[in-house]
């Protein structure tokens, strides 16, 4: 059943299953995953017969594992402290598994040692397999898990499964995302594939399919008719801290704008599915990747800029600029921030912007979605030289996860004075706990077998599609003035003037 069909979690059957982490001893590993499991754990959300697996090359014990697992969950959960009693019966499910990622012995001990698991546990043979590694060892590891025989044939396996979660980003420009498509299909089925965005997990981004088809107030206004334009930001306050090697190879366009804010941009412009199941959704999302108009490439800094954060003050403090970071080439071109414009050409959204800006080190941590509705005719409540502020709508994706109304009323008094109120819905406070995390869900989705919130292949072509002409066009015109916006502010000049040539500005977070 689909997540949002549910009338709840004990409606939907969790097979038995052991969860493999590949480069367990990462960051992601001890922020995020652990602590996600050990959250399903604690409520209830994970089947009796689960184990998990961490495989990496560095030497440990099971115990050590355990115990640097029960810190990271204390430092990271998002509920501590740490419950005890339900900690001695976890950590019995936690298990640490040495080996290469090239060596196939490691693979077949593997093999022998998830069945010691099945049969200790009775996790009936299937298979999570998360690859937290760097993409250029996804099909190594694949190849290695389909010889060792952990990968399955789902046509000939029929009482047990096995499926690859993979984080992002799937190839760095269309033909690589194409290649390494083509190689994973050798191993594993697309149904296989569970490609991860985080931000698909986030009850907000959740929440905006229902935010839009279960309320006739906005779906009625939600085109070209009645909204001017709309923002999509995603701003960090952080620099690229230890990852100045990925980010060379990255950049922001690779991280984050190809696919958390295409994902994003997807669900907010998409039409009504015919029903609720994951191909129905998957295939509106598609049409309107195909739908976004070409950059012309000749005038592309009129609707694209790329920036790079130089040193600054962020909270107060001083920061270096991104070519200072360790492992950074001192005359990177490598693009911390993007902003741009463009057009859906379909009936919805026709001659409607989309503006989408996004950057490192900005002065605060926001994702948000905005929707700035058209002017209602000047004829009434004109006053010389001052015009009402548009309504709109604000999607708050983190942190504080909510939405805001911004709509205009009359301040009281004897004189027609207007001024602009907010209507607030905060998650938190409302229901009365926070939001789980992204990754509880997407992990118990993935046992599940729900790929509804991950990305199918067909929409990571196409935002490559969109975007690789972008990036061939910037290593063959680089910027020379590289960094061009201070830490701890907004981005660079180009970005504010490219609003403003249009008669409009970016939303104050």
């Amino acid at each position: 059943m689909h997540p949002l069909e549910e009338p709840g979690l004990s409606t939907r059957f969790i097979d038995p299953c052991i969860l493999v982490i590949f480069g367990a001893t990462g960051d992601l590993t001890a922020r995020k995953l652990l602590p996600a499991i050990y959250n399903l754990a604690r409520e209830g959300q994970l089947p009796p017969q689960f184990a998990c697996v961490g495989f990496a090359r560095r030497p440990k014990t099971h115990e050590q594992f355990r115990a640097e697992m029960k810190e990271a969950i204390n430092t990271f959960s998002r509920v501590r402290p740490i419950d005890e009693s339900l900690w001695a019966t976890f950590q019995n499910q936690l298990f640490y598994h040495t080996s290469e990622f090239h060596d196939g012995a490691g693979y077949d001990s593997l093999h022998r040692f998830l069945a010691e698991i099945d049969t200790r546990l009775g996790t009936k043979g299937n298979r999570v397999f998360y690859l937290s590694t760097q993409p250029s060892f996804f099909p190594l590891i694949c190849e290695n898990l389909y010889k060792s025989k952990l990968i399955y044939d789902a046509e000939k396996t029929k009482d047990r499964w096995s499926r690859i979660i993979i984080e992002k980003p799937f190839g760095h420009d269309i033909k690589s995302a194409h290649a390494l498509q083509n190689e994973l299909l050798q191993f594993l089925r697309e149904d296989q594939i569970f490609r991860i965005d985080h931000y698909l997990g986030k009850e907000t981004v959740q929440n905006l399919l229902v935010f839009r088809f279960a309320n006739s107030l906005f779906e009625s206004l939600w085109n070209s008719r009645y909204i001017d334009h709309i923002q999509i930001t995603v701003a960090e306050d952080i620099g690229i801290g230890t990852r100045g090697a990925f980010w060379e190879e990255a950049g922001f366009l690779r991280d984050i704008l190809q696919n958390h804010m295409m994902q994003i941009l997807s669900l907010v412009a998409m039409e009504p599915p015919v029903n609720l199941s994951a191909s129905a959704i998957h295939d509106e999302k598609v049409k309107v990747l195909q739908a976004i108009r070409p950059f012309d490439l000749q005038k592309l800094n009129d609707s694209f800029i790329r920036g790079q954060y130089g040193s600054g003050y962020v909270n107060g403090e001083p920061v270096i600029g991104y070519r200072q970071e360790k492992n950074v080439n001192p005359l990177s071109s490598v693009e911390t921030y993007v902003a741009l414009r463009l057009y859906i050409d379909n009936w919805r959204w026709a001659g409607t912007p989309f503006y989408l800006r996004g950057g490192k080190r900005l002065p605060k941590r926001a994702t948000e979605i905005s929707v700035f509705f058209k002017d209602p005719p000047y004829v009434l409540f004109q006053h010389p030289g001052k015009t009402n502020a548009p309504n709109v709508l604000t999607i708050r994706i983190q942190p504080d996860e909510g939405t805001s109304l911004k709509i205009n009323c009359k301040v009281p008094g004897t004189n027609t004075i207007i001024q602009p109120v907010k209507m607030n819905f905060r998650y938190g406070k409302y229901f009365g706990m926070a939001p789980p995390e992204a990754y509880e869900r997407l992990i118990l989705d993935c046992i599940l077998g729900d790929n509804t919130l991950f990305a199918r292949e067909d929409e990571v072509f196409n935002s490559w599609k969109l975007l690789s002409p972008v990036l061939e066009h910037w290593a063959s015109n680089p910027t020379p003035d590289l960094p061009n916006y201070a830490s701890g502010s907004w981005g660079p000049q180009e970005a504010e003037e490219m609003l403003a040539k249009d008669g409009r500005k970016w939303r104050l977070l």
